[in-house]
């Protein structure tokens, strides 16, 4: 059963099993897109966690000069244990196995400062 709360970004979920117990997960998560002010050069990144409780992390890669994006946690986690973090994960662009976590500031292309454009986008 899924209802709306007063926020349009805020979800509640509510799933029965066969004990009747109820499991609620509210999913607040954003898409934001970030641009260097240098070179304007453009990545969007995730904030929170979705349906199945996965965040997803940015990650810069020294090789390929990018920003990617990849999935870590959640019910994935619980299946395939090399999702549970970041570490021994491969840039998704070149296959480097220098990537690492983004700080949200620094552009992987010029080394320019990178800050959000406002935009942002509600996703599960």
């Amino acid at each position: 059963m899924l209802r709306r709360k007063p926020e349009p970004s805020t979800y509640l979920i509510t799933l029965r099993n066969s004990s009747s117990s109820n499991f609620c997960h509210e999913i607040m998560a954003w898409k934001l897109k970030y641009r260097c002010k240098q070179c304007g050069y453009e990545a969007e990144v995730y904030e929170g966690r979705g349906l199945f409780r996965q965040e997803i992390t940015a990650v810069s890669c020294p090789d390929c000069h990018t920003i990617q994006n990849l999935v870590v946690g959640g019910i994935i986690a619980d299946v395939a244990p090399s999702y549970r973090s970041e570490v021994g994960r491969l840039c998704l662009q070149c296959g480097s196995d220098k990537i690492r976590v983004w700080n949200k500031h620094t552009c992987p292309k010029c080394n320019g400062e990178m800050e959000p454009t406002g935009e942002k986008e509600f996703w599960t």
